[in-house]
């Protein structure tokens, strides 16, 4: 019995017959809407993530089957911390996680993280988190990976525990909110700072302003923000690092050679 694949990322819950699905299923003799439906009632779980998804198809009776992958690590940390994406700059924190949440992520990545055990796994998350700005048991992750090679989470590693009482999730709420205040003061401070620096070396060229707020340990964001790097000169006209059009030649051509017209 000949069979082909079929393999998408779909967004959980809200497959449907458009692309990618649609036109790779198409040519397969498939019920597509009955595809549809089932990839959708088995990734209902993992809304507003991209999940990928296998479909194998009999060519001959037309049967088909769905496997389901997990999302990225990532898609699944930000699931867990509720954020929409990760800090710009991962040196700032913008949410917090338990350790329970870590070891429900490495649980549903088991099959493709390199750890041989759980709590190898679970370091491999945290690694992952500390990219992102993501604390781990109110730490950076550095602090957290020493905890866990420490042996302070073994008991909840070795009970495999996921679960959270709603007043742990609550809290969780709360300090991420103070994280995200603290950041958004944070951002305007430097903003503020940037701002002076632009104003006191107004008129120098954009390489030294921009050298100068680095030196003043500015976030690149916001650097980007205040003094955004320019082109090179092309076919816009403008010279590089004034952002200023370039200047025409006064030039004229010399006498006795008039410009030949076109015949």
């Amino acid at each position: 019995m000949p069979k082909e694949t079929v393999e998408a990322l779909v967004e959980g819950g809200k497959a449907s017959a458009a692309p990618p699905l649609g036109p790779a299923l198409g040519p397969m003799g498939v019920n597509i809407g009955q595809v549809v439906a089932d990839i959708n009632n088995k990734t209902g779980n993992f809304k507003g993530m991209q999940v990928p998804v296998k479909v194998t198809i009999d060519t001959d009776t037309k049967e088909f089957e769905i496997s389901v992958g997990t999302p990225p690590a990532a898609e699944l940390i930000k699931k867990e911390a509720n954020i929409k994406k990760a800090a710009s700059n991962p040196l700032e924190h913008i949410a917090d996680l338990r350790i329970e949440q870590i070891i429900k992520i490495a649980k549903m990545k088991e099959d493709s993280l390199t750890g041989k055990d759980l709590k190898a796994r679970v370091r491999e998350i945290i690694g992952t988190c500390n990219s992102m700005g993501v604390k781990v048991e109110k730490k950076h992750g550095t602090e957290a990976l020493r905890d866990v090679d420490q042996g302070k989470y073994d008991k909840q590693i070795k009970e495999e525990k996921t679960e959270l009482t709603a007043e742990e999730l609550k809290e969780i709420e709360e300090e991420k909110k103070k994280m995200q205040e603290e950041l958004a003061k944070r951002r305007e401070e430097f903003l503020d700072k940037a701002k002076a620096i632009l104003k006191e070396m107004e008129g120098q060229e954009n390489r030294e302003i921009r050298k100068r707020l680095e030196e003043e340990e500015i976030p690149l964001p916001v650097i980007n923000e205040v003094a955004p790097e320019e082109k090179e000169e092309g076919a816009s006209g403008q010279k590089p690092e004034t952002g200023k059009p370039a200047e025409k030649s006064d030039a004229k051509p010399a006498e006795g050679k008039a410009e030949k017209k076109p015949k």
